[in-house]
């Protein structure tokens, strides 16, 4: 009877020792299958292209006027009668701008004619004089002195005469100055002028630029001005965004000693541009081939510039922190940071991350997108999944 409880305990204990360890032994998994990463984006890519572009160097300056003009007057004591243009008159050489009280000038001509009339007169009777003492010197009848008398008479009159006629263009002048005239074509800048006041002699009344011709005044520094020749071409960007053409007229020879930077001034092509405008511009040097991508392929981040470019396997991409240069029509001159033969997400790279996975669009998937993309041409196009 003992013998069989302790069988019988010895089973049960057999039992709950197989449960437990049935328990405790583990399952075997189920195959898990591979896990295949979303893909985030379609895109399309290009290699980046060299391109020629001209060698440039950027600058900064004020535009100012070519040359200015000062118009004022050239008598004094006159009253200005009459003012004609006002500030922003185009106008060309010899034009009236302004007249002056002229009744006293007038006046003064006139006395001066009536003078040089009686110095001719008195200079045809001391002639007349001589002539007929000529005729009759030979008879006796007019002696050698009262000849000589006749000769230094003529001779006086003709000199008296002579006085006179340069006094009367003397008055002239005088009468002509109170006409204020531009010296030059060109458009009135300023006008201190005011009518009915009375003005000096040298008071300034008008100033004039030129021809109209401004120019751009660009500071750079002696590194940049050994470069710069006259003859160079330039594009200058004025403050509404408008660019004008210019050309190097003159390279300063000199360089601030405040400063250490020097003026070129250039140029400008058309009228846009007006005197006292800060502007931006680039001067051509010359030209060179620059590797260039599509302005649609950078993504700006936390003040750097990255680029994606395709890697190997040909379904990640890869982000690049480039150097970016200029800019020209739509595309951006890389520094450094990209080798010539990169497959670059041609856009959408703002939404890409470090090794996302992504899908390259085939010519029969986006069109003329795909086939400019293949040919390298910055015509893109992402699709978000």
């Amino acid at each position: 009877m003992k013998l069989s409880r302790r069988n019988t305990a010895l089973a049960a204990f057999l039992i709950v020792a197989c449960l437990a360890m049935w328990r405790l032994t583990p399952s075997t998994p189920a195959r898990a299958e591979p896990h295949t990463p979303a893909t985030v984006l379609t895109v399309s890519v290009l290699e980046p292209q060299s391109i020629t572009w001209p060698d440039t160097i950027d600058a900064n300056g004020s535009t100012a006027a070519w040359q200015e003009a000062v118009i004022g007057a050239e008598t004094g004591s006159l009253r200005i009668t009459e003012l004609l243009v006002d500030v922003g008159s185009k106008v060309k050489r010899g034009q009236l701008l302004a007249r002056l009280a002229d009744a006293t000038a007038t006046a003064d001509l006139r006395k001066q004619e009536a003078a040089v009339a009686q110095a001719r007169a008195n200079l045809q009777q001391a002639q007349a004089d001589l002539k007929r003492s000529k005729l009759v010197a030979d008879s006796g009848a007019v002696s050698t002195q009262k000849l000589d008398e006749y000769r230094v008479t003529e001779a006086v009159d003709r000199a008296a005469l002579a006085s006179a006629e340069a006094e009367l263009q003397n008055k002239r002048t005088a009468l002509s100055q109170t006409r204020i005239v531009a010296v030059d074509d060109g458009v009135i800048s300023s006008r201190a002028a005011l009518l009915g006041n009375v003005v000096g002699a040298s008071t300034e009344l008008f100033r004039l630029i030129r021809q109209e011709r401004i120019e751009w005044q660009a500071e750079v520094d002696a590194k940049q001005l050994a470069r710069i020749q006259a003859g160079q071409a330039a594009r200058v960007t004025l403050p509404g965004g408008k660019v004008v053409d210019g050309k190097v007229r003159l390279v300063s020879p000199t360089l601030s000693t405040s400063t250490g930077r020097a003026i070129v001034y250039v140029a400008l092509g058309g009228h846009d541009a007006q005197p006292g405008m800060f502007a931006s511009g680039t001067i051509e040097l010359g030209t060179g081939s620059v590797l260039t991508l599509p302005e649609s392929a950078l993504v700006p981040r936390d003040g750097r510039t990255d680029v994606y470019v395709l890697n190997r396997d040909g379904t990640t991409a890869a982000r690049r922190t480039v150097v970016a240069g200029r800019h020209r029509d739509g595309r951006c001159e890389i520094l450094s940071g990209l080798q010539a033969g990169a497959r670059v997400v041609a856009s959408g790279g703002g939404f890409l991350s470090d090794g996302a996975r992504v899908k390259v669009s085939l010519p029969q998937e986006t069109g003329t997108a795909g086939v400019a993309a293949a040919n390298g041409i910055a015509t893109t196009r992402g699709v978000l999944l």
